[in-house]
């Protein structure tokens, strides 16, 4: 499809890339959500942990959403999603990825952002409950990388409710976000993500103490490091550059075959120049990019507490379901 022109015209203060992030990130407050959580087993004896919230009355449309980096299901973009979309009249089926939860997982392999395997094993949960027709999956960040990897891995081979994919501040060639997340200007990003990252390692130290030293951890200084030590040893990649190159949803964007709406903001200082697929929209009728000039990485500010990404995604499922 041509790439959709952006209508999204935040107030002068939220023009500031930084500024969206910080406040999307540190300082919304999503009240009224109820989420009920339920685990389910791993085929290799792992768990995760799904957080459930509903719709008013019974539905038959439900929404899975994948949280980025060191997220959860109880950020603010992930809650705030689920609100709206339960507004909306879907059922939500907020995931945690391996570790995210609040209680470490049981292997020495934790998520990352192309494991689509344990995306495949909780759309087949939610298929198997044969209670929805209708199923989409939202993304943010690494969740949208992974949701776009998941359904070119998948092409046709997709389930039947599969309906679907929105996805938000998408690092499609995770190398080209990488070397922008290690520029000066996102410093105190990198900083944060790195510390979140390395507690969560050292936690796996004490677990699989043969397979990760305390001299490993020492030696992570960004968060390259933490690829090339952990990330691709964990997960069976060779290094960092072989996780980016296989992981990313940028090579297989042509063979996606349900429609998916892209957002990624101009002013996003995550993502380098090789993450705004034009070419790959502008071939594919099922990819539908729209590229605003303002709303930073998982920001988008907007009025009554409800984001421009919340209000678009409405827009964009009712059009195409």
């Amino acid at each position: 499809m041509p790439i959709i022109p952006s209508k999204y015209q935040p107030s002068f203060l939220f023009k500031s890339g930084d500024l969206s992030t910080i406040y999307a990130g540190v300082l919304r407050k999503i009240d009224g959500i109820i989420q009920r959580r339920e685990r389910i087993s791993l085929p290799d004896g792992d768990f995760l942990d799904l957080d459930w919230s509903f719709a008013t009355e019974k539905t038959d449309k439900v929404a899975i959403l994948l949280h980025g980096l060191e997220g959860n299901a109880q950020r603010p973009y992930i809650t705030g999603s689920a609100k709206a979309l339960n507004n909306d009249g879907f059922d939500v089926c907020a995931v945690n990825y391996r570790g995210c939860s609040g209680e470490t997982n049981r292997l020495f392999r934790s998520y990352h952002s192309g494991a689509t395997e344990d995306l495949e094993a909780i759309v087949s949960h939610v298929v198997s409950k044969q209670i929805y027709t209708a199923i989409i999956l939202k993304g943010f960040s690494l969740g949208g990388n992974l949701a776009l990897r998941y359904l070119g891995e998948k092409g046709r081979d997709l389930p039947k409710e599969l309906k679907a994919t929105i996805a938000v501040s998408v690092p499609c060639d995770l190398h080209s976000s990488l070397k922008e997340l290690l520029k000066p200007r996102n410093f105190l990003y990198a900083k944060r993500f790195k510390k979140h990252l390395i507690e969560k390692l050292m936690l796996k130290q004490e677990l699989f103490p043969k397979k990760i030293t305390a001299a490993d951890i020492q030696n992570i200084k960004t968060l390259k490091d933490f690829d090339d030590i952990y990330t691709s040893r964990a997960h069976g990649f060779k290094d960092a550059l072989d996780y980016y190159k296989k992981c990313s949803c940028l090579p297989l964007l042509d063979n996606i075959n349900i429609p998916a709406l892209v957002i990624n903001a101009q002013n996003d200082s995550f993502l380098g120049p090789e993450c705004y697929p034009t070419e790959e929209a502008q071939k594919n009728p099922n990819l539908f990019l729209e590229i605003p000039k303002f709303g930073g990485h998982v920001g988008f500010y907007a009025s009554d507490n409800i984001t421009y990404t919340e209000k678009r995604s409405t827009i964009f499922l009712e059009e195409v379901l």
